[in-house]
């Protein structure tokens, strides 16, 4: 009886007769041109602050009863709202349609309302929004836009012992989602290159501080495994930046404007409503027709449900004017910044996360919008004769 060749004597006989497959060397990737980025002053169009709901916990997704309806709350995602909006709505709305239920109420227009409304609405649902401000208008709509379901999300010290595999399951269904949003009219979702900086030109900047008191967080992540592409450390010679290292690689971002035009109109053209409404307590909700209610009110849930675990966390935006040119973010000395259509998001990050912990104030700040902008703009400097 006759033997099969094992791979190496078959790659050896392949080898001696001249036809054994090539092992291409990966070629060298080098940074294609660039177009810089304008960090200048004078071309700031707006300043938004945004105050992210983060509970040490994890997002609230339980269920009780209040006024006479059965409520499935989903808020409390700290700076990773869009980023698990899908998956959360996901877990959420399968609470919401247990035992048959063909109404729901969703309180709540930003992303966590948007998407668990679609969700419902796509499970067969008949949905109604009910809402004080449309997606425009709410907390949402500042957000910085980049894929960060790890941003502020949970204190890994007060997680429970399946919080982990949730939080995966969130992660990887919304991502799953997004890629469907990819290539179309607008961008909603984009990918684009991004360099990580360090040990550059000082730019001699001083940013504001903010005294709070912190307590110490480690907050949660773990890696998410064969979902993103890696990043690789580049060689000076293989990027133009004036800095001694630097990593390149690939995110995935919101074009936060379009996503929530997009998302408010499909749940509109497939039978959804939308309603104005303010609720002051949860009493209030007993005015509703529906016998059940997702509670997607993020931030707001601190004031409406009493619940202190909601902590703010600040985050600032300054807004350049747009440069079409530029599909390219970077992140230097803190700084993040970010190309979308609507603008050029600069956001000063602390050094770190921590950084406008417990700050509810949402009053735009001048020198922290100036010192972000001059932080990067020495990367994008003539060399000096």
């Amino acid at each position: 009886m006759r033997l099969a060749p094992d791979r190496r004597t078959l790659l050896l006989g392949l080898g001696a007769a001249g036809l054994a497959p090539r092992v291409l060397a990966q070629p060298r990737f080098v940074v294609p041109p660039l177009a810089p980025l304008r960090m200048e002053v004078d071309r700031i169009t707006k300043i938004t602050v945004c105050v992210r709901p983060f509970r040490a916990a994890g997002p609230r997704l339980d269920v009780e009863r209040v006024a006479g309806k059965r409520v499935v709350h989903n808020y409390g995602h700290g700076g990773s709202g869009w980023s698990l909006s899908w998956g959360s709505a996901q877990i959420a709305a399968g609470k919401a349609l247990e035992g048959g239920v063909k109404e729901v109420a969703v309180i709540g227009c930003g992303a966590i309302g948007l998407t668990t409304a679609l969700t419902l609405l796509r499970a067969g649902a008949k949905v109604t929004i009910y809402a004080k401000d449309r997606a425009p208008y709410t907390r949402s709509a500042r957000a910085t836009g980049t894929w960060s379901p790890d941003s502020r999300v949970a204190d890994a010290a007060k997680v429970d012992a399946a919080f982990p595999a949730l939080y995966e399951q969130m992660a990887r269904t919304s991502y799953a989602a997004f890629q469907t949003l990819l290539g179309l009219p607008g961008e909603p979702v984009a990918w684009t290159d991004r360099y990580t900086l360090f040990d550059g030109p000082d730019p001699g900047v001083t940013f504001p501080q903010r005294p709070t008191t912190v307590p110490d967080i480690r907050f949660f992540g773990v890696p998410l495994r064969n979902l993103a592409p890696h990043w690789n450390d580049l060689e000076p010679s293989q990027h133009p930046f004036p800095v001694a290292r630097a990593r390149h690689g690939t995110s995935m971002q919101f074009n936060v404007a379009e996503l929530a035009h997009l998302l408010t109109s499909d749940f509109l053209l497939e039978g959804g409503r939308i309603e104005t409404r303010t609720f002051n307590t949860p009493a209030d909700l007993g005015r509703l027709k529906e016998r059940v209610v997702v509670n997607c009110t993020g931030y707001g849930a601190r004031a409406l449900w009493r619940d202190e675990t909601v902590i703010p966390v600040r985050g600032q935006i300054t807004w350049l004017a747009p440069q079409p040119e530029v599909r390219y973010g970077l992140y230097y000395r803190h700084v993040n910044v970010l190309p979308r259509p609507d603008g050029i998001v600069v956001q000063y990050g602390g050094d770190s996360e921590m950084w406008g912990y417990g700050s509810e104030d949402e009053t735009p700040d001048l020198a922290e919008a100036e010192a972000s902008i001059r932080t990067i703009a020495p990367l994008f400097e003539a060399p000096k004769a």
